[in-house]
């Protein structure tokens, strides 16, 4: 089997017809394989239209789950019974134009995974209305933002994507909600994106599957996968030690005014050192665990590396801080804004120098090309 069109369907009756003509009469003259794949979680009477369906066209089959709910859950659900070489998830609502199937197929000859993008040039997303485009924003804000491998795709939201079944032949898919395409970009083995305008069009018929709980599902999704990926574990780890080590010096430094009469300074210089101490075990120990030296003597330099770099990020602190006094700005931005950029400083340093490892080793570092379809071509927008 060349091609798996995996459809998550919900109560779809009046689309799943329509759109089951449209990709039947786009491949009728094609030389290859295809199957398409209803995982439908209906309540109507979408079950029994998909089996007459699956009685007219050999190319149709689905399934249909009474105890089970999710969009993600339903598109794996389907990879597990499809036979495609190379697979394609769509919705069924017809707001993904399946128009742009055949060029799909045809990238993926080149590429491990094409993606539909909204917001590339001759994209748009005109079918949302303004609380749905400010939701889908937001998600994929948060997406940018705490998961690094999402920044470099402009559309890491979509339930519109292809890719060749090696993508996630050995990837432990487990997502939570409605997106699955972000569990694949982090987990999946792949090393081209190609992306290709479309227009998302606005529903005809149906409902909309976007609701606060599945808006709850992608933040704990997020916030699963931000564990999985080992340097977005590290930086998370070391920003919980470093609050930690807030935590600490302040402790220490009531300690020893109150109860061993020390000076001020006396006092602030014996804390921090602590707090030193204390972050550098605790990071030692546990977030950068897999990166011990091995040589005795880059073991020993490895807590006067720490202490130099952290005094730098001090020092950037403090700059910071004295640059918005200067400048007549609130002092308590400037520290926040220091304590932002030292935080940067003190984990990419550290990384690089007092626990330096192989890039070749750490999952994730594999070069990623991700590559966009010109929009002025004929037939890339619909």
């Amino acid at each position: 089997m060349d091609l798996s069109i995996i459809i998550p369907t919900f109560n779809e009756r009046n689309n799943v017809r329509i759109l089951t003509r449209k990709i039947t009469s786009l491949f009728q003259k094609r030389a290859f394989s295809y199957e398409l794949i209803f995982v439908d979680d209906s309540l109507d009477d979408t079950p029994t239209i998909l089996e007459e369906l699956c009685q007219q066209y050999k190319t149709v089959k689905y399934i249909h789950r009474s105890n089970e709910r999710g969009l993600a859950s339903a598109v794996v659900n389907g990879f597990l019974h499809s036979r495609g070489t190379h697979i394609i998830v769509m919705d069924a609502d017809l707001q993904h134009p399946p128009e742009l199937l055949p060029l799909m197929v045809k990238r993926l000859e080149t590429c491990d995974l094409v993606i539909p993008s909204r917001f590339i040039s001759g994209g748009s997303d005109g079918g949302l209305n303004i609380l749905r485009k400010l939701v889908s924003g937001v998600a994929r804000g948060i997406g940018y933002l705490f998961i690094k491998k999402l920044r470099c795709i402009s559309d890491s939201t979509s339930g519109y994507f292809g890719f060749k079944r090696d993508v996630i032949a050995q990837a432990d898919l487990n997502p939570i909600g409605w997106k699955i395409l972000i569990e694949i970009l982090v987990k999946g083995n792949y090393q081209t994106v190609h992306e290709i305008p479309y227009s998302f069009v606005a529903r005809e018929a149906g409902q909309s599957k976007m609701n606060f709980i599945e808006q709850w599902n992608y933040l704990k999704h997020i916030g699963k996968l931000m564990m999985y990926y080992p340097e977005h574990r590290r930086f998370y780890l070391f920003c919980m030690i470093g609050t930690l080590g807030v935590f600490v010096n302040l402790v220490c430094l009531y300690i020893f005014l109150n109860f061993l009469s020390m000076d001020e300074l006396a006092s602030s210089v014996n804390s921090s050192c602590i707090a030193m101490i204390h972050n550098f075990l605790w990071n030692h120990k546990v977030t950068w665990k897999e990166c011990r030296q091995q040589v005795l003597w880059k073991r020993m330099m490895q807590f006067p590396q720490f202490v130099l770099i952290c005094s730098l990020g001090v020092a950037i602190i403090t700059l910071f801080t004295q640059i918005f006094f200067s400048l007549g700005w609130n002092i308590y931005v400037g520290q926040l804004t220091g304590i932002a950029v030292s935080t940067l400083w003190n984990f990419s340093a550290n990384s690089r120098w007092t626990w330096s490892t192989d890039p070749e080793t750490i999952h994730g570092k594999e070069k990623l090309i991700v590559t966009q379809e010109l929009a002025t071509k004929k037939g890339f927008t619909t």
